[in-house]
């Protein structure tokens, strides 16, 4: 029987940036699948406290180049690998210099303080759905985690879906707990129609406040289940997710509870068949 594929999209993994609880998981989540019944990959953003070299990152020529348009500005889209030891599973990491490197201002390893964190995250989802895309490599779950990675749902199911790459493909989203970002407001619906999302698309959201929460609400409701990782879930999230009629499942970020992971990867799947 051939194996499962679960394409992970982590904001840190473990060790590539500072130890840290999310680092951690990011490592543990892929690493606990990857195996007899799985196969896993993994993306995430090459922030700038990632070190190259010690860690043997090297560019994919074949998946780099093209220019995403934000804010009338071309940005390039850099791909980066790597293989995590001793697993092997392959961690391909999103660059850009506009981006992704480390400024004296970042108060933390992602720069959640930073004021274009809405032009940060539509760079990174629309660069991760697109390079998974000419992967080939069609995953049967798509878990993604974190605000930086909210918008992997919205692009998968409404940009690129048109293909056979994730045609059959069940994503989770997950909040997870981590500081609020910056940057996060009306602006970002300017930036999703100049990219090209219809009205449709993009209406209901500017009906709520337009705030860091609006990123996990469009997580959400692109997704086929919604985990809450995080000591103290935000009711008004919960509350949403609950009204998505979503499979919606509570874990403790001190536990790493592989059978809560399991049972809930088994469910989707099972749907799927």
């Amino acid at each position: 029987m051939a194996k499962q594929r679960i394409l992970y999209v982590s904001p840190e993994i473990s060790p590539y940036l500072p130890d840290s609880e999310i680092a951690r998981l990011g490592r543990a989540l892929p690493t606990a699948f990857h195996g007899k019944k799985f196969e896993a990959r993994t993306f995430t953003p090459n922030f700038g406290n990632v070190n190259e070299r010690r860690n043997q990152l090297h560019e994919v020529i074949r998946l780099s180049g093209i220019n995403v348009p934000i804010n009338d500005a071309d940005h390039p889209l850099i791909i980066k690998v790597a293989s995590m030891q001793p697993s092997r599973i392959q961690v391909y990491f999103i660059d850009n210099d506009d981006y992704f490197q480390k400024l004296d201002s970042d108060v933390d390893n992602v720069g959640s303080n930073r004021d274009d964190n809405d032009e940060r995250v539509i760079f990174f989802s629309r660069g991760t759905a697109d390079t998974a895309r000419k992967l080939r490599w069609e995953p049967n779950i798509l878990h993604v985690s974190g605000w930086i990675s909210a918008l992997v749902p919205l692009y998968v199911k409404k940009v690129f879906s048109d293909g056979i790459s994730f045609k059959d493909t069940k994503i989770i989203y997950t909040v997870l707990d981590e500081p609020t970002p910056n940057g996060i407001d009306a602006n970002i619906f300017k930036l999703l129609r100049e990219d090209g999302f219809k009205d449709d698309m993009v209406a209901p959201f500017e009906e709520m406040e337009a705030n860091a929460d609006i990123l996990h609400k469009i997580g959400m409701t692109y997704s086929d289940a919604v985990i809450f990782n995080n000591r103290t879930p935000n009711p008004e999230l919960v509350k949403y997710a609950e009204s998505l009629n979503l499979p919606v499942l509570f874990l403790n970020p001190e536990e790493f509870a592989i059978d809560k992971y399991q049972e809930l990867y088994q469910s989707l799947l099972n749907n799927e068949a």
